[in-house]
């Protein structure tokens, strides 16, 4: 019974339009005040207490150093490099705009604010050389996802930090698989651009050595973050936290003292833009947590996990019905609120067929990084179609092939274990 009120309210809430935190938070409560005895101030408690947390704090910081990267020229820097780099290619522009979004993922660890960076630039640029509304908007779109495979992520340090599982060995384990799927993004673009014909950038029709060399000097102090970053990390000379406080620091030293293009208008924006971010995102996670411990006070993680495990013993079998399940929350429910909600629940159930905890923890964030791309949710779709000025409907029908790479993409982390823990042994 009380199961059955968690998520009737739950689902109810989500129908009728309830913003994702308010329908956690709510069903939470009607199932404590309904169907126990438990004080319902018990909710309050736990959503203040979940952010007590000192790796959580990583959180904020990295959002503030994306943005106050985008703000001081880093990004433009980036796409200067990229251009240099593929710009010559069919459909370079295109290719241009997913380098430059592998590039920032390294620095921002957030999905839309990749997007709102690269695209606002990149989508009126594609727009104005006449490639597809649909197909400039789904590009940054899509690869904007990458954020959060690509170390630093920030999905990566909440699933850390819920799953006790090391930040350091995410990171480590996040690398060759946002490689992957960066390159498989970039292969569809240029197959799509070549079918198009989209021809390369009018002042890059062959690849120069000296332009790229000449670029590389000009964002060599924005390739040094991710150096700094996870250099320190995995050196043991700071924590995930610590490295994001170095992130922010090392953002406005460059961006005031190098590039000298952040001011204090800059900086008061970027700040106000990361506390309304970083509230957002809060306001999820305690109400994430409060939901989350309902249900593991219920015993639906147990529930769950015997369930799968007497369907099926085989791991392969397990795994399939994992992914296909994240695929579809990721419709629907926002990341950081499945990770909460979701982790407590499938982390018992993978490892119960041996899959180990980091290696699931990259198929988890790659599954529900697909989920940024696919409707209803979608919320690199809204933030591509708001930058770029392109109709939510066209954006959505050109991210289509996106989508089937991308899942193709997860299907092969998850079942070659390889991609992910040969990296993460080297922190072990």
């Amino acid at each position: 019974m009380t199961v059955a009120i968690l998520f009737g309210v739950f689902i109810l809430c989500f129908l009728i339009g309830v913003p994702i935190a308010i329908s956690l938070g709510v069903s939470a409560l009607a199932a404590i005040w309904f169907g126990t005895d438990l004080p319902i101030s018990l909710i309050a408690q736990k959503a203040f207490t979940s952010l007590d947390s000192f790796p959580l704090l990583a959180i904020p910081f990295f959002i503030l150093a994306g943005v106050l990267m985008g703000k001081g020229g880093i990004s433009k820097r980036l796409l200067d490099l990229a251009t240099a780099l593929v710009g010559w290619m069919t459909g370079g522009l295109s290719l241009v705009t997913i380098v430059a979004c592998m590039f920032f993922a390294a620095i921002a660890g957030s999905g839309p604010a990749t997007v709102a960076a690269i695209g606002g630039f990149m989508i009126p640029a594609m727009i104005a050389r006449n490639y597809d509304q649909g197909f400039a908007s789904a590009v940054p779109a899509t690869a904007g996802s990458m954020g959060v495979i690509i170390p630093p992520s920030i999905p990566l340090v909440l699933y850390g930090a819920i799953g006790n599982v090391s930040v350091g060995a995410l990171f480590m384990a996040g690398i060759l698989p946002g490689m992957l799927v960066g390159i498989a993004i970039m292969l569809t673009a240029y197959f799509i651009s070549k079918a198009k014909g989209y021809k390369p950038s009018e002042d890059k029709r062959t690849f120069d050595f000296k332009d790229v060399l000449k670029a590389l000097n000009e964002a060599k102090w924005a390739l040094l973050i991710p150096v700094i970053i996870l250099g320190g990390i995995y050196g043991g000379i700071f924590t995930p936290t610590e490295a994001a406080v170095t992130a922010v620091v090392y953002a406005l030293i460059v961006g005031i003292f190098i590039y000298k293009e952040l001011d204090f208008k800059a900086i008061y924006d970027g700040f106000m833009e990361t506390i309304m971010i970083n509230a957002t995102t809060m306001i999820i996670i305690s109400f994430s947590v409060s939901f989350a411990f309902f249900m593991t006070l219920e015993q639906i993680p147990n529930s769950i996990a015997t369930y799968l495990t007497n369907l099926s013993s085989n791991p392969v079998a397990i795994l399939f019905i994992v992914i296909l399940f994240l695929l579809v929350v990721g419709m629907f429910i926002d990341t950081i609120s499945a990770l909460v909600v979701l982790t407590p629940i499938l982390l018992p159930v993978v490892t119960a067929v041996g899959v180990d905890p980091i290696h699931f923890g990259i198929i988890l964030v790659v599954a529900l990084a697909i989920g940024f791309v696919t409707p209803p949710l979608g919320v690199n779709l809204f933030v591509a179609s708001s930058v770029g000025k392109v109709s939510i409907e066209k954006t959505t029908v050109a991210v289509i092939p996106f989508i089937i790479v991308m899942v193709l993409c997860l299907i092969l982390i998850a079942f070659i274990p390889q991609l992910s823990m040969w990296m993460a042994g080297f922190t072990q």
